[in-house]
């Protein structure tokens, strides 16, 4: 049956209307572009130039002196500035689970203490609960999905933080990522230890450029990606609290200062009932 050029366009228009109705984005902004509205800062005791605490006393929740956290003009648009000064967190005051969380970040100058001159530092902080600086006085008990030079997408267990990884052994001490790898669990007290490294080279773009983060939540699993690149999968996210193994699913978000300036935006968050499957391949 030959077709009329606007039945055509019809038929085009419904199947693409039907096509935006199925994957059409519920996105909530984190960063109002504005100003820090829906975050508290925190920050940690002051810090040598070794990493040793000066006086051990925090400077604690919404007193941040020295501006380390901010929000200023790039370009057009405004942006979250971290400057890395003290070790500590910006914290959204709400907790999420079963989500699917965005944002993009890229690299100032400036280094401090004991990082600087070296990679700079940061983090992103999910599941984060319990109390403030319960990990290096700076950041709550909480999954990292590491942001740094080089190995952006790694996994780091804060306070407690503790998950399943398939892994393969690298060196005596160094275990990464891989979905053919065996089992293992990643913690303080294991014998791999609390830290996991991303698969495959860095995914990240050259210092001063943006880089896209997303991180899937449903259950007990989670999924780090880095600029459109699975760095890793991670199931059984739970939380060691006093000698018990609980569940770690639900929480609030940080973003570390943690010696190094960086910059972030675009930090957006929507509810998902599953993880994309084409991620866990």
């Amino acid at each position: 049956m030959k077709l009329t050029k606007n039945l055509l366009l019809l038929l085009c228009a419904v199947a693409f209307g039907f096509t935006t109705t199925a994957k059409k984005d519920h996105w909530q902004q984190l960063f109002n572009g504005k100003n820090l509205s829906g975050w508290d800062t925190y920050i940690g005791p002051d810090l040598d130039d070794t990493g040793k605490p000066i006086t051990g006393t925090p400077l604690g929740l919404n007193n941040d002196p020295r501006r380390v956290f901010t929000v200023v003009k790039d370009g057009d648009e405004k942006v979250i500035r971290i400057s890395g000064e003290n070790w500590g967190a910006l914290t959204s005051k709400g907790a999420y689970e079963n989500y699917h969380l965005q944002l993009q970040f890229k690299w100032g100058a400036l280094t401090w203490g004991q990082k600087k001159g070296k990679k700079k530092d940061s983090g992103l902080l999910y599941h984060s609960a319990g109390n403030y600086g319960a990990d290096y006085g700076a950041w709550m008990r909480s999954q990292e999905f590491q942001v740094e030079e080089g190995n952006t997408g790694d996994y780091w267990g804060c306070a407690g933080g503790m998950a399943d990884i398939p892994a393969v052994k690298r060196s005596e001490t160094d275990y990464a990522y891989s979905a053919q790898g065996a089992m293992l669990t990643f913690s303080q007290e294991s014998k791999q230890g609390r830290h996991c490294i991303k698969q495959g080279e860095s995914a990240e773009s050259p210092v001063g450029q943006w880089n896209t983060l997303d991180l899937y939540c449903h259950g007990d699993t989670s999924i780090h990606v880095v600029n459109g690149k699975v760095a890793m999968v991670l199931y059984r996210n739970r939380q060691l609290d006093n000698g018990r193994e609980l569940p770690l699913t639900k929480g609030r978000i940080q973003l570390q200062s943690e010696g190094a300036e960086v910059y972030y935006r675009g930090i957006k968050i929507q509810p998902i009932d599953a993880l994309p499957v084409g991620l866990l391949k």
